[in-house]
């Protein structure tokens, strides 16, 4: 099971890293399973609410604003959706600022408790932005969470506004996805006639997200989905939020760290994002990330028996450099007419450096291109884009991952000043910097500008709050985790020493250390410096 996607879309076809894909293992199922992943179906008891109603109490007996009064007092009707899940749909207002503007729906799952000593609800946000946390605790909550908190909380997923069985950004048909995703621009990367045809198409793409998503495009926004998260909070009758937030799940919990400090009983950020980062600070952060978490994996390659490259770490990673200049050049044709180009191959390239266990798979798919071959690196990029064999997508993850990091960060269009952080991206990552650039075109051309301000976030009045941090995290660099715990007046930083994307499913020592403080409020006084 994988989580989530990165936070910018630094070239025309990708998205900078599903960060949100955990460490454990996200590699094995898929080389066996990437072509035959199926999505899932599920149905709603919907949970009818009048904004304009009446109502004189919440589940958890809070004074809340007339306005909202009616979704925080709504019921919630649970009901059986196999497996010991229980499943429903939540009411939210369209726009907290005008809650009789119109209502969305929220998808809820739920594990009850498996033992005694009830500590409430946690809600676990697996990353993205657009990764299914319905989906995530539905389908893998063993993965999501250890059996102790299994044991004494209900583990509870959602998906947030926009986001897959929620209220959800739609736009383009499988036939277009696969164009907007796939298809090898013409003019070559970078000229004029390439980059007027990258506009063209993200162009497109937005005007088919507003033409079918409507008035929800506007309000995906994060801080509008904290709020959402509070409401949560309330119907599920928990006085205080208990949470547990993957990558993008971290800015999400940051968020209602700053709207909502004493709401919070005990909170979790693994694999942290810094909330005074600009977009520009997040795409040059992950390239520089990925272009060491790809040194550390030449490193490794070039002591084993079946490394495809061969001299030196600088050798390695010419020859990676040479292989996307081919593929850019030359793209490799592949079984159902779809060509792997540059940008293809980089998002192949990408997805198993989020987990070292993957190295191995990384190699093979390596030596496949080399031999002229495109399947495995489809494979990857297919798993990656939420493509299935049949051709359709099971998920709205790159719709939803685009709208809403275009209402959290501000773009940049001064051509002078993309300029600039082009040669930047390149010089501090050379081999997946050139093909990280151009700026946020998708967003430039996006109908709803961002409002957001990034800002530091500290959080007063609240309890302490770990922050989770990988030294090797080629997703959501070790330094902004660092940030975010320095931030936050009652921040606690947990460091894994270690290679991947967050730490709780792979460092045995950080999950003792985050199901302690869970179970029992005890959080460290130091950071522990985890190596195992």
């Amino acid at each position: 099971m994988t989580k989530g996607k990165a936070m910018t879309s630094p070239s025309p076809r990708v998205k900078s890293t599903r960060p949100t894909r955990r460490a454990a293992g996200i590699i094995a199922g898929v080389v066996v399973l990437a072509l035959a992943v199926t999505g899932c179906a599920t149905f709603f008891t919907k949970v009818p609410v009048n904004p304009a109603a009446g109502s004189t109490s919440t589940p958890t007996g809070e004074s809340v604003d007339a306005a909202l009064q009616p979704f925080y007092s709504q019921v919630i009707e649970w009901s059986d959706c196999g497996g010991g899940m229980q499943c429903a749909t939540v009411t939210a207002p369209l726009d907290w600022a005008d809650p009789a503007a119109g209502n969305l729906d929220l998808a809820v799952v739920r594990q009850p408790a498996t033992g005694g000593d009830r500590l409430g609800s946690l809600l676990v946000n697996p990353g993205g932005p657009g990764a299914s946390g319905y989906d995530f605790v539905k389908d893998s909550v063993g993965f999501a969470t250890s059996k102790e908190l299994q044991a004494q909380y209900d583990i509870v997923g959602f998906d947030p506004r926009g986001v897959g069985h929620s209220s959800k950004v739609t736009c383009l048909d499988s036939a277009g996805m696969d164009s907007y995703i796939y298809d090898i621009l013409p003019g070559g990367r970078g000229s004029a006639q390439w980059l007027t045809e990258y506009t063209a198409s993200s162009k497109a793409f937005a005007d088919a997200c507003a033409a079918k998503s409507g008035d929800l495009l506007k309000r995906v926004d994060t801080a509008s989905a904290a709020r959402d998260m509070d409401l949560l909070r309330a119907v599920l009758g928990d006085t205080k939020l208990n949470y547990l937030g993957y990558s993008y799940g971290t800015f999400l919990g940051s968020t209602y760290a700053d709207l909502y400090p004493t709401r919070i009983g005990r909170m979790v950020l693994d694999g942290a994002l810094d909330p005074t980062s600009s977009g520009f600070d997040v795409s040059l952060g992950q390239a520089v990330g990925f272009e060491n978490a790809m040194r550390a994996y030449m490193a490794d390659c070039l002591t084993q028996s079946k490394c495809p490259f061969s001299g030196s770490v600088d050798d390695g990673m010419n020859r990676i450099s040479q292989l996307l200049s081919e593929v850019d050049s030359k793209p490799i044709a592949t079984a159902d007419g779809r060509q792997l180009g540059s940008s293809s191959l980089i998002t192949a390239i990408v997805y198993p450096l989020y987990d070292a266990t993957a190295w191995s798979y990384l190699s093979d798919m390596f030596a496949d291109v080399m031999a002229g071959k495109s399947e495995k690196a489809m494979q990857f990029a297919d798993a990656y884009n939420g493509r299935q064999s049949d051709g359709t997508y099971k998920d709205n993850s790159t719709e939803a991952f685009t709208a809403i990091n275009c209402l959290d960060y501000p773009v940049t269009t001064d051509a002078a000043t993309v300029a600039t952080q082009n040669a930047r991206l390149v010089a501090e990552a050379p081999v997946i910097g050139p093909y990280w650039t151009f700026g946020d075109i998708g967003c430039q051309v996006w109908p709803d500008k961002s409002t957001r301000t990034p800002h530091a976030v500290a959080a007063d009045g609240a309890p302490p709050i770990i922050v989770v941090g990988t030294t090797g995290d080629p997703a959501t660099p070790y330094k902004w985790a660092e940030a975010l715990a320095g931030q936050l007046s009652t921040g606690q930083l947990v460091t894994y020493v270690g290679q991947g994307h967050t730490a709780y499913g792979s460092s045995s020592c950080v999950k003792r250390v985050v199901d302690t403080y869970l179970l029992t409020g005890e959080a460290p006084t130091s950071d522990p410096r985890c190596t195992e």
